[in-house]
């Protein structure tokens, strides 16, 4: 194939991954409000559009596995396009869908097609222009990313007070199509990153198995209780299939992903961060949005979440400023102090005041912000930058089963403990705490019980791919005076 007229245009490229990224989290985050709307037109129950969206969330969380044994064997770019295409087609079906199998099978296709595109597209940007970009792309990922999430509740708020969901639907099928036309305007010939590479079928089966019976079982606890076994039998066995997949790729003699190289002290502590901030901040946005939707309406609840979208933007630009410094460090911790204040705050009445909700959720925003996109550089910058695209899809996967599953849990907590849903989600909110602080205190631990001072990258090395940006000790190196560690993945 030609190259693209505007083939290695920054500008234009990032714009093709926030176009691509944007559609699906920001859907993600916005059908609360349009759920009633959609069952209705679509003769769809409650139910079915949990199980949907849990399927949907499983489609993202494998599609991760997936793009990284694509690009081994197959050319980059194209497959890109063939993603692209497919987001197209899937965003076509659930804006136009007559009924509710066509819904089903386009947003399923949707949360696919996005992890595919962020784990194919993204590296590129990261690691494929001068160090003076990398700035630009900090910020860019914060705001794609988290930015999409924030704005969620505020944009299904908007669209549920005009009582229709189809113009939404449309107008992310019509952001699908600017990213496929960009995709092909910036198209550069890729070739597969191994083409020899085994095709590990063991790491598929695993993730696609492992996730859409755990989010299955997470979705079915809307109407079935926990010890039912049609809920916790998939839910505990996929997350158990989940648990071998690691271990599977820690232990392979040629692993799809890196994960045994990512077993040292800076990317372990990173990883937990990440992981205890999505569960917390996905979760503690969810109960309170559950537990104020009869007290509001639709846009008076979506507003109050506004300053989540805020505090992402504001973080955004502040990790820009510090991402390059061992500031880095400490910025993850200061994040998961400002998501326990947060949550902290949403709880400090049941239910909470509008008051409340709009200062927690700003606080979220900073915290959760500040945390998830922050650990994904921390761990690539262990590790050499030929390896981000899989170190991104372990990170990916790790917290799309964080947010995506541990959120239905607490909602059916929040539902069945305590006297009244108020009661059952203050006590939730204190998990999310629970979390939020655990992060903070697990990750710390594990700088100190490996003896490392927070190190400042050097990004120029790392970008060279012959060294990664920094040393991280083996796992407790203080406790063990091991001091060698394998940054390879092979």
């Amino acid at each position: 194939m030609r190259q693209g007229p505007l083939a290695g245009r920054y500008t234009v490229v990032a714009t093709m991954v926030v176009f691509a990224l944007v559609p699906f989290l920001a859907l993600s985050a916005a059908l609360g409000p349009l759920t009633p709307q959609i069952a209705h037109d679509l003769d769809m129950s409650r139910q079915a559009i949990d199980v949907t969206t849990g399927m949907a969330n499983a489609g993202y969380a494998v599609g991760t596995v997936l793009a990284v044994q694509f690009a081994q064997r197959l050319p980059q770019r194209r497959m890109l396009l063939v993603y692209g295409t497919l987001l197209v087609i899937g965003s076509v079906l659930t804006a136009a869908a007559p009924d509710a199998a066509v819904f089903i099978v386009g947003h399923i296709l949707q949360g696919l097609c996005t992890s595919l595109l962020l784990i194919a597209a993204v590296p590129p940007l990261i690691i494929g222009y001068p160090a003076t970009r990398l700035r630009e792309t900090a910020v860019v990922l914060n705001v794609c990313i988290f930015g999409a999430v924030a704005l969620g509740p505020v944009v299904g708020g908007i669209q549920a007070n005009s009582h229709a969901w189809r113009p939404l639907f449309w107008i992310i099928a019509g952001v699908a199509v600017a990213a496929l036309i960009l995709s092909l305007l910036t198209f550069q010939e890729t070739p597969p990153a191994n083409p020899e590479a085994p095709v590990d079928v063991i790491a598929l089966g695993l993730a696609l198995i492992g996730c859409v019976a755990a989010f299955f079982g997470a979705s079915e606890l809307l109407t079935h209780r926990f010890l039912d076994a049609r809920a916790s039998g998939p839910l505990l066995g996929g997350l158990l299939l989940i648990i071998i997949l690691f271990v599977h790729e820690y232990t392979a003699k040629n692993p799809l992903l890196c994960v045994r190289s990512l077993v040292s002290t800076l990317p372990v502590a990173g990883i937990v961060a990440a992981i205890c901030a999505a569960a917390a901040s996905v979760s503690a946005i969810s109960l309170t949005l559950t537990s104020l939707a009869g007290r509001y309406s639709p846009l008076h609840l979506g507003l109050l979440y506004l300053p989540e979208f805020g505090g992402a933007v504001i973080t955004a630009f502040v990790f820009g400023a510090v991402f390059r410094t061992r500031l880095l460090h400490y910025f993850v911790l200061v994040g998961l102090g400002f998501l326990t204040v947060g949550i902290v705050v949403m709880n400090a009445a049941a239910p909470p005041t509008s008051a409340l909700v709009a200062v927690g959720s700003g606080l979220v925003g900073i915290g959760v912000g500040s945390s998830v996109v922050p650990a994904l550089f921390i761990a690539g910058f262990s590790l050499r930058s030929n390896n981000v695209q899989r170190v991104f899809a372990i990170i990916e996967l790790l917290r799309a089963v964080a947010a995506f599953l541990i959120a239905p849990i607490l909602l059916y907590i929040a539902a069945n403990v305590g006297d009244n849903l108020d009661s059952g989600t203050r006590t939730a909110l204190w998990i999310c705490f629970g979390l939020a602080v655990a992060g903070a205190v697990v990750g710390a631990a594990f700088y100190a019980l490996g003896g490392v001072r927070p190190p400042e990258p050097s990004v120029q090395d790392w970008l060279s791919g012959e060294r990664p940006g920094w040393y991280s000790p083996p796992l407790f190196a203080r406790l063990t005076r091991r001091k060698e560690h394998d940054d390879t993945c092979v």
